[in-house]
């Protein structure tokens, strides 16, 4: 697997396959299916041969190139109340 991560926070924000084509540069991250265009080569970073841990969420770990570690702000999108 890789993932990127966000350099200022090291959130681990999205994890692909080894095999997926990323193409990270100066302006946008193109991956197979969407376009992440609040990340890039600046402000990112992909970590490729990584084992993520099997809850992996986004935002829910940050990497540090060998450790995660738990995010202690996560919530759990499946547990907030929404307005009715």
């Amino acid at each position: 697997m890789k993932t990127i991560v966000e350099n200022s926070t090291n959130l681990s924000k999205y994890i692909f396959a080894d095999d997926a084509s990323v193409t990270m540069s100066s302006e946008k991250i193109i991956t197979p299916n969407f376009i992440i265009a609040d990340l890039n080569s600046g402000n990112s970073s992909m970590i490729e041969n990584v084992t993520p841990p099997e809850n992996w969420s986004g935002d829910r770990y940050t990497f540090d190139g060998s450790t995660w570690t738990a995010n202690p702000d996560w919530v759990d999108p499946t547990l907030v109340e929404g307005d009715d």
